[in-house]
C-alpha cells in the first residue's frame, strides 16, 4: 500500500498481521517481564488454613472472656509444626506468628497480655470477639484464578505464582527482534568520530525498550548506504521474528531500506503514517516475519517505537488516559501528534501533562524526563490549560 494512512489504519494493519502466538514453558524464577498464554489457578490456599496472626496463646474464646482466666498450657504450635490434639476447657496452646490454629481454639491472646508460670499462663484481659486469627484462604483458595491470560510477569504476579504452588508457567515464546541500522555516518558509541560522523545511539534505547516488552533484541549491525549491504545483512540474520530498520527510511538518494527488503521478498503493506513525529514509518511482511522500518531521527524511532512495535510485540492496544494539561496547547496539524510529556499528580490527586517546550524530532533529553505521550488528533482545536486530553502512559507518572 503506497500513500499516506491514519495512525487508526496502522494499528489495524497491526493487528491483522499480528505475529503467530508460540508458546514456550519457563521457571517463574526466568518468567520476568514475560506474557501469560493461558490463565493460571491456585494449586493451594493461602493460607492453607487457620493461622495466627501473632506471638501468643491459642484458646477458646469463651474461657477468656473475663479478665484474669487462668489456663492450663498443654503444647504449643510454631510455625510448620502443628499441634495435633483438640484444645478442651480451661486449657491453652502457645503459638506462634504463622502457626496452625489447633482444634478447638477460636482466639488468640496476644504475647503482651498473658503472665506465664510454668504450665499456667494468666491473660490479663478480657475479650468478647475472636481476634488475631487468618482465616484459611484468606488470600485465595486452592482453584481461585489468580492472573488472567494476557498478564505481563512482574514481581507481585510472580510473588503470586509462586505462593500458588506454581513452580512453572506456560508463556509467549519471546519474540527475536533483529535491530538494524543504517548510514555511512552512523559510529557506535566510544567512536573517536571524524567529521561528518554522528553516534549511533538509537540502537541503545530501542534495545532497552524491547526487553522491556518482554522480548529480545538483537544487534544487526549498521549497514553502509548500499543495496547490497543492507541485503547482506538481512541474508545473514537468523531466526529473527521482527526486523526493525532504523533510517534510511525517507525518499533520499540513499534510503534505501525499504527496496532492500522489497528485493528479499517483503511484501509492503504501508510506506508512510499521517502521524508526528514519524511520518516515514513504514511496515511489511514475508511469511511469519514482520519489519517496521523506523526513522533515523531519534525522537521518530521512540516515539514510534512507543506506538507500533510495543503493541506487535505484545499483540495489546494502548490504553488512553484522561490528564489536564498544564499548559495551553495550539491548534494542532494535519498529522495525528504525540507529544513527549511530563506527566505529574498534583497534590488533590489529579493527573497532569506539560508537554516538552521543544518537540524536534532530533532530540533526545525530553525523553529523560517525559511519561507520557500526549496526542492530539488531526486539525484538533487548540486547548485551554486545564482542559483533558488523551495521554499514553510510558512510566510511571510523578509525584
Amino acid at each position: 500500500m503506497s500513500g499516506l494512512i491514519s495512525v487508526a489504519d496502522a494499528f489495524d494493519a497491526l493487528a491483522r498481521n499480528a505475529l503467530p502466538v508460540r508458546v514456550e514453558t519457563v521457571s517463574i524464577d526466568e518468567a520476568h517481564g514475560r506474557q501469560l498464554i493461558e490463565a493460571v489457578a491456585a494449586r493451594v490456599s493461602r493460607p492453607p488454613a487457620d493461622m495466627s496472626a501473632m506471638d501468643g496463646y491459642a484458646v477458646r474464646l469463651e474461657d477468656v472472656r473475663s479478665a484474669g482466666a487462668r489456663l492450663t498450657v498443654i503444647g504449643e504450635a510454631p510455625a510448620g509444626a502443628p499441634f495435633e490434639q483438640t484444645l478442651g476447657e480451661g486449657e491453652a496452646v502457645r503459638i506462634f506468628t504463622g502457626g496452625e490454629i489447633p482444634a478447638g481454639a477460636d482466639h488468640i491472646v496476644i504475647q503482651e497480655d498473658t503472665a506465664r508460670t510454668g504450665d499456667e499462663v494468666l491473660c490479663s484481659e478480657g475479650y468478647e470477639a475472636s481476634r488475631f486469627i487468618r482465616k484459611a484462604g484468606r488470600d485465595f483458595h486452592e482453584g481461585d484464578r489468580l492472573l488472567d491470560e494476557g498478564a505481563i510477569l512482574g514481581a507481585g504476579e510472580l510473588g503470586l505464582l509462586a505462593a500458588g504452588n506454581i513452580a512453572e508457567v506456560n508463556v509467549r515464546r519471546r519474540l527475536r527482534v533483529g535491530i538494524l541500522a543504517n548510514g555511512n555516518e552512523l559510529k557506535p558509541p566510544g567512536t573517536h568520530l571524524k567529521r561528518g560522523e554522528i553516534v549511533n545511539s538509537n540502537p541503545v534505547a530501542l534495545a532497552d525498550l524491547i526487553r522491556s516488552w518482554g522480548a529480545e533484541p538483537v544487534d544487526l549491525g549498521i549497514a553502509a548506504d548500499t543495496l547490497d549491504a543492507i541485503a547482506q545483512r538481512i541474508e545473514n540474520a537468523r531466526d529473527i521474528d521482527v526486523f526493525l530498520p532504523v533510517g534510511g527510511a525517507s525518499v533520499g538518494d540513499h534510503d534505501l531500506m525499504r527496496p532492500a527488503f522489497a528485493e528479499a521478498g517483503f511484501e509492503s503493506l504501508f510506506e508512510k503514517i499521517a502521524v508526528r513525529p514519524g511520518k516515514p514509518t513504514w511496515f511489511s511482511t514475508r511469511g511469519d516475519t514482520r519489519v517496521l522500518g523506523l526513522p533515523g531521527n531519534p525522537a521518530s524511532a521512540l516515539v514510534c517505537a512507543q506506538l507500533f512495535l510495543k503493541p506487535l510485540i505484545t499483540g495489546q492496544r494502548h490504553s488512553l488516559t484522561k490528564a489536564a494539561l498544564a499548559c495551553d496547547l495550539e491548534t494542532n496539524g494535519p498529522r495525528e501528534h504525540y507529544m513527549r510529556a511530563f506527566a505529574s499528580f498534583t497534590d488533590d490527586g489529579r493527573l497532569t501533562v506539560d508537554p516538552a517546550p521543544d518537540q524536534d524530532s532530533s532530540l533526545i533529553k525530553p525523553f529523560v524526563t517525559s511519561a507520557a505521550l500526549l496526542r492530539r488528533l488531526p486539525n484538533a482545536p487548540a486547548k485551554k490549560r486545564g482542559e483533558l486530553e488523551d495521554i499514553i502512559l510510558t512510566s510511571l507518572p510523578r509525584l
